[in-house]
C-alpha cells in the first residue's frame, strides 16, 4: 500500500482472502467489516468492489423478500376475509 493512504491495487494473496472469508462469517462483526472496507478510503481495490458487490445483493434480495413478505401478507389478508 503507498504511504498516502490511498486505494491498494495489488492482488490480494490467498491468505488475505481466507482472512477477510472468515471475518465475514462472524455474525454482525461481518456488516461492520462490509461497511468498513467498502466505503473506506484505504484498502484494497479487490477487498473493497467484494465488498460493495456483497451488499448490493444483499440489498437486492432483502428488496425481493420484502416486496414477496408484503405481497403474501395481502393475499392472506383477501383470502382471510372471504
Amino acid at each position: 500500500m503507498t504511504e498516502n493512504n490511498s486505494i491498494d491495487s495489488r492482488p490480494m494473496s490467498v491468505k488475505d482472502w481466507v482472512l477477510t472469508l472468515i471475518i465475514l462469517g462472524l455474525p454482525l462483526v461481518n456488516l461492520v467489516m462490509l461497511l468498513v472496507w467498502a466505503f473506506g478510503s484505504t484498502g484494497n481495490i479487490n477487498r473493497k468492489n467484494y465488498c460493495l458487490a456483497s451488499l448490493l445483493v444483499f440489498a437486492v434480495v432483502m428488496g425481493v423478500a420484502v416486496v414477496l413478505t408484503v405481497l403474501v401478507t395481502i393475499i392472506g389478508v383477501i383470502a382471510g376475509s372471504i
